[in-house]
This record gives C-alpha cells, structure tokens and sequence, in this order.
C-alpha cells in the first residue's frame, strides 16, 4: 500500500513536471483553454445553482431553530448564515460535487482518448500531450471553480434569505441589517483560497487518473471513480489543513 502510494504520487508529480518542460506555441492551447472553461464553468451552472439556494434554505432553517433564546437577536440568524455559506458551505460543499462532475468528466475523457490511442498519435507528431490535454484542464478549472465558489456564495445567502422571509423566521430588513454585521473581508479571501485550492486538487487528480488508464472501458469506469473519490479525500484534508494554518 505504501509503496503504491509513493509510485501513484511519484507519477502525479512527473505529470506536472511535464507539462511544462516542453514549450510549445500559446495559440495552440487557446482554444482548448477556452473549451475547457465553457465545460467547466457553463456545463457546472444548472447543480451550483440548485445545490446553492437549498444549501442557503436549509442554513437559515437549521440556524434559527436552534437560535431560540428571546435575548439574541434575529439578525443574528443573517451573520450566522453567512459566515457558515462564505467559510464553509460555498467552496467545500461546491466543490466536493463538481469533483463528481467536473472528475469524473474529465478523467473519463482522457481515460477515453489513451485507450482508443489517440494519446499516442499526438505523442507520434510530436505534441507534448501533457501540456496539451492536462494543462488547459487545469487552467480552465483554477479560472471557473473559484467563479463558481462566489456565485454559489451569493446564491446560497439569497436563499437563506427567501426562505427565511417565506417561512416567517426573520424579515428582509433584519436579514439585511445582519448581514452588514461584522463581515470580515479576510472570511471572503479565505473562501477564495480554498476553492483555488480545491480547484487544483479537483482538475489535476481526475486528469492523472485518466491520463495513466490501462486496459479498456471496465478500466475508465474505474479510473473515474477512483478519481472522484480521492478528489474528494483530499479536499476534506486540504479544507482541515488550510483552516488549521489560516484561521
């Protein structure tokens, strides 16, 4: 197991390392970074956006059935709902389900394109196909995921809000005032951190595990979920890390 770990680990690094050791022409990967990002980052919208409004319900809902002590305040409820969406729920929650869409798309793409061989006839023209395939993946998720964060940050804070107007627990003018309360700028760089972090993580293991795929199309079905599922491993651990060194 050990050694499996420093191999798979060992490889991931030598594929970072070569997408940048052969320069090639920008225009080439123009195209495909753009590509990527519409994937990413449009393909993504329609599961932010629903996972967002309900996430933001549910956090009002929760917060104020728990918050039932006549002494606090009902902007309160507000304050909570957003330090928990922009500290937590936005960039974690968002990206644990675009690592299942987002992973496993892309690694079952290049797990498709080295079976069927057309890797290789790159690597015969002599294309790097590293920095080719790999690097606009990468580009066009650390340059959408964290879009994607901030949108489902504001859409969740819309929801909490709409739901908590629509069941009677706060009013729109106490939401508000909660929400100017207090609200630490660092809390938004935070958020960002993470989610270009997570972005990272997210694009560069799914584009390993389908870059290296051995055999047949038993093998990408593996190679996506074992993507999806170490994406989101590292993502826990990395949320823990940065939260233990930044806050």
């Amino acid at each position: 197991m050990e050694f499996r770990f420093f191999y798979h680990f060992g490889s991931y690094l030598l594929m970072l390392k070569g997408m940048f050791s052969k320069p090639e022409n920008p225009r080439m990967y123009w195209k495909q970074l753009m590509q990527q990002s519409v994937d990413i980052g449009i393909g993504s919208l329609g599961i932010v956006f629903i996972i967002s409004l309900f996430m933001g319900g549910v956090t009002t809902l929760q917060t104020a059935y728990q918050l039932v002590s006549p002494i606090i305040p009902k902007a309160t409820i507000a304050q909570i709902v957003r330090d928990t969406i922009i500290l937590e729920f936005a960039p974690t929650l968002t990206s644990i389900v675009l690592a299942g869409v987002v992973g496993s798309k892309i690694a079952s793409e290049l797990g498709n394109m080295r079976i069927s061989e057309q890797i290789d006839a790159l690597e015969i023209m002599g294309i790097n196909t590293k920095g080719y395939l790999v690097l606009p993946k990468i580009l066009g998720a650390l340059l959408m995921i964290p879009c994607l964060v901030v949108i489902a940050g504001f859409l969740g804070i819309w929801g909490g809000k709409v739901a908590g107007v629509m069941a009677g627990i706060i009013s729109n003018d106490e939401f508000m005032k909660g929400l100017r309360q207090e609200l630490r700028i660092y809390n938004i760089f935070f958020a960002l951190s993470k989610s270009y972090t997570f972005a990272f993580i997210i694009s560069s293991v799914s584009a390993y595990y389908g870059y290296n795929v051995k055999g047949g199309a038993l093998e990408i079905g593996k190679a996506s979920t074992t993507a999806v599922v170490v994406s989101c491993v590292l993502i826990l651990f990395a949320d823990y890390a940065l939260s233990a060194i930044l806050l």
